[in-house]
């Protein structure tokens, strides 16, 4: 199964990967992780759509996005949870990130970029109060 967890910086996509796997011990890459699959960085997107499309009836792969043209790599079958996270939480996580400073231009970025993912198709849309334990029913279903 390929479960994507898609969202802003900060949001939790970590922590929810991490929930999930106890129950599924798949695969985790994030972002450009898979670049490391292949010195030539065409090669690599290639390789790595080809482990994704295997990875919807196959082994258990768990792709966190947060830029918008990794959703690219996904193929037809992808089980898709976006998450979300109100702006004053997301800008706290990321000052913790940034050991307490949040710089201006880097606030106003995570501002204009709030929201980028309301209107993804997806299978289940979450916030920080999700169910862990109904997320699971939803994937044990769609296998």
């Amino acid at each position: 199964m390929l479960i994507a967890i898609i969202g802003e910086n900060c949001v939790g996509k970590s922590t929810l990967a991490k929930k999930i796997n106890e129950q599924y011990n798949a695969e985790i890459y994030s972002g450009k992780d898979y670049l490391r699959l292949e010195k030539n960085p065409s090669m690599a997107a290639e390789k790595f759509k080809e482990k994704l499309k295997n990875a919807v009836t196959g082994d258990h792969v768990i792709y966190l996005i947060t830029e918008k043209e990794h959703l690219n790599l996904l193929p037809t079958g992808t089980f898709k949870i976006v998450l979300t996270a109100d702006i004053e939480i997301i800008k706290e996580r990321f000052k913790q990130r940034m050991r307490g400073n949040l710089p201006l231009p880097l606030e106003k970025m995570l501002e204009a970029n709030h929201g980028m993912y309301d209107a993804l198709e997806c299978n289940l849309k979450l916030d920080a109060n999700y169910d862990l334990t109904e997320i699971l029913k939803q994937l044990a279903v769609f296998k």
